[in-house]
């Protein structure tokens, strides 16, 4: 049994195990859903505000979909299929954000954004 411990078994049997797990990471997270919050410059949860995702084509960015913040500040897209998006938020009162890259490992990720999107007032 000193072949289990040959490096021509060990070598490629670590990477078939590193790519089953990964693949089973993939399965259980690549639902599409991206969620995070809508805060102004102090800090203040957004309600109402419309959060916009763009997917990249080749050479442009083009609107896919609208969702709108709850009281808390608080969105969920779901459906994404995209692995290189922009979010971009806006609201009544308060002036258009700086569009967000969010850059996903895979397609159809689901990601919790660490940082929220900001809006000032106008």
């Amino acid at each position: 049994m000193r072949w289990l411990r040959s490096r021509w078994v060990l070598v490629p049997g670590s990477l078939a195990v590193l790519v089953a797990l990964w693949n089973l990471y993939v399965a259980a997270n690549a639902n599409g859903r991206i969620a995070g919050r809508v805060v102004d410059l102090s800090g203040q949860p957004v309600a109402g505000a419309t959060v916009t995702l763009f997917n990249r084509n080749f050479v442009t960015n083009e609107a896919r979909t609208h969702v709108t913040t709850d009281s808390d500040g608080r969105f969920l897209i779901t459906g994404n299929e995209s692995h290189a998006v922009q979010l971009q938020a806006e609201a009544p009162g308060h002036a258009k954000g700086e569009r967000v890259v969010v850059r996903l490992w895979f397609r159809s990720q689901d990601v919790m954004l660490a940082e929220p999107l900001l809006l000032a007032a106008r």
